[in-house]
């Protein structure tokens, strides 16, 4: 990732995820300086984006819920040349890969819900270097901790991320920020 997300985080490593869009102007007046976009499809994505831009904040697409989009190369290729977020989220290690080439920045999120799914999601990570990890559900300290010490990768702990007391457990574990649909958090 550049620096300019690093600055950002470390300012203020509360992410607003936006999974409404009737929730992106209350992320783009809140303090947080990147929103997640979790909601679009292919007649409002770039007047979103441009919104968020307009604001100066970064803002993410996760890809793989934007509708009226193939998830492949060339669908990457025109959201990224025709509407230039700041970088993509994906579950998917295909398209992990496939932006890493193109030199789009990329957050792999990994839904770890037992070892097996620890062990898949460090050997993804390994495969296709994201630049960063966001690990679902964002409340398992020991989890982030030791996906953090296994990759080297910045993480983001997302998902029932639900008071002060999981922002803080998460950060201290190693987590980099916190990305959250909780706008009561937005404001930490």
């Amino acid at each position: 990732m550049d620096h300019q997300f690093y600055y950002k985080v470390e300012a203020n490593p509360i992410i607003a995820a936006v999974n409404n869009i009737e929730k992106l102007d209350l992320a783009i007046q809140s303090p947080c300086e990147i929103i997640f976009l979790l909601t679009g499809n292919i007649f409002n994505l770039k007047s979103i984006i441009d919104k968020v831009k307009k604001a100066g904040m970064d803002i993410y697409i996760h890809i793989d819920l934007m509708e009226g989009f193939s998830k492949d190369t060339v669908a990457l290729k025109y959201i990224y040349e025709n509407m230039q977020p700041d970088g993509i989220i994906t579950t998917k290690s295909s398209l992990v890969k496939k932006a890493k080439n193109m030199n789009i920045r990329a957050i792999q999120r990994l839904f770890i819900l037992d070892s097996l799914s620890l062990d898949t999601g460090i050997n993804s990570v390994y495969a296709t270097r994201p630049d960063a990890i966001e690990v679902m559900p964002g409340i398992m300290p020991k989890i982030i901790t030791k996906l953090y010490e296994k990759t080297k990768t910045p993480i983001i702990a997302g998902g029932l991320i639900n008071d002060k007391e999981d922002v803080i457990a998460s950060l201290k574990a190693g987590a980099m920020a916190i990305s959250t649909s909780k706008e009561e958090i937005w404001y930490m």
